[in-house]
């Protein structure tokens, strides 16, 4: 397998992740950085042995952006 991008969150409570391109929902949580990433990473590796390569979305990401606007 290759690499997946992960995106993770920094609150008040400790940090959240989650990968792109994968089918259904995938969190990671821990009280740090490393921690949330080592949670998400064994929750995609689970998914991935459930549903195989129906768990992933059928076009690959090439690049992601974090963008911010004024709502």
């Amino acid at each position: 397998m290759g690499s997946i991008k992960i995106i993770v969150e920094k609150h008040p409570e400790g940090y959240v992740a989650y990968p792109l391109g994968l089918k259904g929902i995938v969190v990671g949580e821990g009280s740090t950085y490393e921690e949330a990433l080592a949670d998400v990473k064994s929750a995609i590796n689970f998914h991935i042995e459930t549903f195989g390569k129906e768990a992933f979305e059928t076009e690959e990401i090439i690049e992601t952006f974090v963008a911010e606007v004024a709502v």
